[in-house]
């Protein structure tokens, strides 16, 4: 069974690498992919899908937001 819900990105759970760049976003700039997110997937998207982007393609997310990875994953 698949259960969804609506949940900010601030309050979402990350695993794996995926928490690793997260950790490193504010809660503004999670915020604005939040945004970004809901433009791109009107429907939403699945923990995995969300987990997967944020491990395996930061990078995008980095640019959605106007950021260097490497100097968002530099950050204490």
């Amino acid at each position: 069974m698949k259960i969804y819900r609506e949940e900010s990105l601030s309050g979402f759970e990350f695993w794996s690498g995926a928490k690793d760049f997260a950790e490193k976003l504010t809660d503004n700039e999670l915020d604005q992919v939040e945004n970004c997110l809901e433009e791109i997937y009107p429907d939403g998207m699945d923990e995995t899908e969300l987990n997967d982007l944020f491990r395996f393609d930061p990078e995008t997310v980095c640019d959605w937001l106007g950021l260097d990875y490497d100097e968002v994953m530099e950050r204490d």
